[in-house]
């Protein structure tokens, strides 16, 4: 079932495409909660079978975003980024990974430092 929500996600429903990260995570043990979760994501698949995007009035140009997901909990040490390139409006690429990097917080300059600076 994450093979098929997978392939659906890089390929048409980008909009399932963190959830779907997230539950492949735990294919070799899943728990009731991620059964529970996976049945969730088909009921919305199916709720919005017939849901559609238009885009229209947007100029020719390609925009790309990307953003991260740092921590919020003590058993996730590594964070979620993602991408996200646009073609008129419409999305021609896109991409989610769990990131390599272990880390806890971001890099904070001392008030010296800054005095320093100026």
């Amino acid at each position: 079932m994450i093979g098929y929500l997978l392939y659906i996600a890089n390929k048409i429903r980008l909009d399932i495409a963190y959830a779907v990260g997230r539950l492949s995570r735990y294919t070799h043990n899943p728990s009731k909660e991620h059964w529970n979760a996976l049945e969730r994501v088909f009921k919305y698949l199916r709720g919005t079978m017939y849901y559609s995007l238009c885009y229209k009035g947007c100029p020719t140009v390609v925009e790309g975003y990307n953003n991260a997901y740092w921590i919020t909990d003590n058993e996730e040490v590594k964070f979620t980024s993602g991408y996200i390139f646009l073609l008129d409006g419409a999305a021609i690429s896109w991409g989610s990974k769990k990131q390599t990097i272990i880390s806890r917080s971001t890099m904070e300059e001392s008030p010296r430092e800054v005095t320093q600076l100026l």
